[in-house]
């Protein structure tokens, strides 16, 4: 692949990321979730499978301590979030979404279904699933950060 070539993929890859990011943010703030930023979304999709300490999701985020705690701060104060104990660390929090973060998720999660199903009609299902199965091997397990 010529370095042109390479630069386009690139462009169209880091396009695509940032409509979809926009796409499900809209639709997130469409069903009535408002105060929300998309790199909050970043946040909620690592602490929905079990909840997070603050070391954990700055490290999800490519932020530092202090960010996260910032943003946990504010999730929580918007009722998204809550602090719980932490078996792992006396000292430490596990930060876990509450039924309206649970809620918040699905209407990402429906967003990013109306997102995709647009792909579908333009390019077929088939493709899309491969688009995917594509993209799973290049980048299996992420992590799935917001391009700050």
């Amino acid at each position: 692949m010529q370095n042109s070539e390479a630069m386009g993929l690139s462009a169209a890859l880091l396009a695509v990321a940032g409509e979809l990011t926009q796409r499900i943010h809209d639709g997130v703030v469409a069903r009535g979730f408002e105060g929300l930023r998309p790199a909050h979304g970043f946040a909620f999709a690592r602490i929905a499978s079990g909840g997070a300490t603050v070391t954990e999701l700055a490290a999800h985020l490519g932020v530092t301590k202090q960010a996260a705690s910032q943003l946990v701060d504010e999730i929580v104060r918007k009722g998204y979030a809550e602090r719980r104990p932490y078996s792992g660390d006396a000292r430490a929090r596990l930060i876990v979404l509450t039924g309206r973060g649970r809620e918040c998720t699905r209407a990402a999660e429906e967003s990013a279904a109306e997102a995709v199903r647009s792909w579908v009609e333009l390019i077929g299902e088939g493709d899309v699933r491969a688009l995917r199965d594509h993209l799973l091997r290049i980048a299996p397990y992420g992590p799935i950060r917001p391009a700050w």
